[in-house]
């Protein structure tokens, strides 16, 4: 894998910023030709810096107008299930994302729901009902920023690092 320079970096921010920019814009964006972007494109998905290319719907268009993040904490007897707990909870209806932790919660559960009674309804049957299942905890999500959408055009992670 060849090292990553400022330039990949670059590219990297601004498809985080616009996954659909087109590689004439890219290109213009990160001042280099539209061939070599491409080729340092293709060369970031090979190498697996760029897995994929996602959208971001909005929720609430959607009818889903209610995020919220679930904390969960495993009964000690069920740490052995820790991986098999989180392949079948992402997989449940309204689960958008699951975060292992590390700390007092094993599990972070960011969920999207039609009404705080589906949400209700829904952890205490999906969730809290799990022999797995020692506690849960319920915040609702009044909104969400995200730091891609908000960083300046043409920046990089390097500063991050040091």
């Amino acid at each position: 894998m060849r090292e990553i320079d400022e330039i990949d970096e670059r590219i990297v921010w601004e498809l985080c910023r616009e996954g659909r920019l087109p590689n004439k814009e890219l290109a213009e964006r990160v001042g280099l030709a539209p061939s070599t972007c491409l080729m340092r494109v293709r060369a970031l998905q090979q190498n697996g810096v760029l897995r994929a290319f996602h959208a971001q719907p909005d929720w609430a268009s959607l009818g889903l107008p209610i995020e919220a993040i679930v904390a969960v904490r495993l009964k000690a007897q069920a740490r052995a299930e820790i991986k098999t707990y989180a392949q079948r909870v992402i997989t449940l209806p309204n689960v958008l994302n699951v975060f292992f932790l590390g700390g007092g919660d094993d599990f972070l559960i960011h969920v999207a729901c039609t009404s705080t009674g589906q949400l209700r309804d829904f952890v205490a049957s999906e969730l809290s009902m799990d022999n797995s299942v020692a506690s849960t905890q319920t915040n609702i999500v009044f909104d969400h920023l995200i730091g891609v959408d908000n960083m300046q055009p043409g920046g990089s992670w390097s500063a991050l690092r040091e």
